[in-house]
């Protein structure tokens, strides 16, 4: 049984973490988080120490370490701006890191963050669950039976967020990296898996509320749309009262992967309890691509989505 803590359990993400350490039988030692709302421990790990005061929390675990009673693992479910200092304080307490995508919100981050694994002796895991989808992975193994194919592609993404959003830090885009960051790293992530190098991007639509582009890739051309507006959502799935579509139509034909979701992070940290886990190697081609969409001009011209023409934001 392997000792974990985690930092960001009242987050949105975090009860996937929970479900994960106690599905592959490991426990929680302890816990941070500004805030309170923590009942969800509950369910999980009841007898889990908990700290609101982050300076609390790093003396706990420092006396666990002094002790030889140290944690094994830290996992990091804090917002976007907090990951790399987070991971920097795991590997100081001489534990491994899980950490949520993104790793960090700018490429060279992850050079630092490979120095410190080097120094300290411990690894750095991210979670890029998609690559572990089943249907994902028969999509790959497709596209590699042709591997001189270019592939035309159109992503769409729209997952509903209400008003809070624009006063939570996921509507400050320098601590979350904006909505390519928040809702796109993992689809990007997913497609330069499948379809190869990153060449070149453009950015035609840069709004709080959604984001459209073009990404060029070894083996596709993608045109992409995100938006967390419910007001973009096709009209069917307003009318079923649903707040989410995604769809990636390649060559004309719908990929299908809405299920399947439910146990990838526990299928993650079985692979990083067998050393088999994502490295930040391998995250760093979509950070490069948010961080470029995040900042360059945006473009006039070119291959545009159908929905990324349209200013809405105010």
């Amino acid at each position: 049984m392997k000792k974990f803590a985690l930092t960001g359990i009242a987050g949105y993400i975090a009860p996937r973490h929970l479900k994960a350490i106690k599905d592959t039988d490991n426990t929680l030692i302890a816990g941070f988080d500004p805030f309170d709302s923590v009942g969800i421990l509950d369910s999980y790990f009841p007898n889990t120490h908990f700290f609101v005061e982050f300076e609390r929390f790093d003396r706990h675990l420092d006396k666990l370490r002094r002790q030889g009673e140290g944690v094994d693992y830290v996992t990091i479910c804090s917002p976007n701006y907090l990951h790399d200092a987070q991971i920097r304080f795991a590997l100081r307490n001489g534990a491994h890191a899980i950490c949520e995508k993104p790793l960090v919100l700018n490429p060279w981050n992850i050079d630092a963050l490979l120095d410190l694994q080097k120094e300290f002796e411990k690894k750095i895991y991210t979670v890029l669950q998609l690559r572990l989808h089943p249907e994902i992975i028969k999509l790959k193994n497709r596209v590699e039976q042709s591997p001189a194919k270019i592939y035309d592609i159109d992503l769409t993404y729209i997952t509903s967020r209400g008003k809070w959003y624009d006063y939570s830090w996921k509507g400050d885009i320098a601590k979350s990296g904006g909505v390519a960051t928040n809702i796109g790293i993992h689809f990007f992530d997913m497609l330069t898996w499948i379809f190869g190098d990153f060449i070149n991007c453009k950015v035609f639509v840069r709004e709080l509320h959604r984001m459209s582009g073009f990404l060029q890739l070894k083996n596709a051309n993608v045109r992409w749309f995100l938006s967390i507006d419910s007001n973009d959502l096709p009209l069917n799935i307003k009318e079923k009262e649903q707040r989410t579509f995604r769809s990636i139509n390649i060559d004309g034909n719908e990929v299908e992967f809405s299920e399947g979701f439910t146990d990838l992070h526990t299928e993650t940290y079985r692979r990083i309890l067998e050393g088999k886990g994502f490295s930040p190697e391998e995250s760093k081609t979509s950070i490069e691509i948010v961080h470029n969409l995040r900042n360059q001009p945006l473009a006039s011209k070119g291959d545009t989505h159908p929905l990324g023409t349209t200013k809405k934001d105010s």
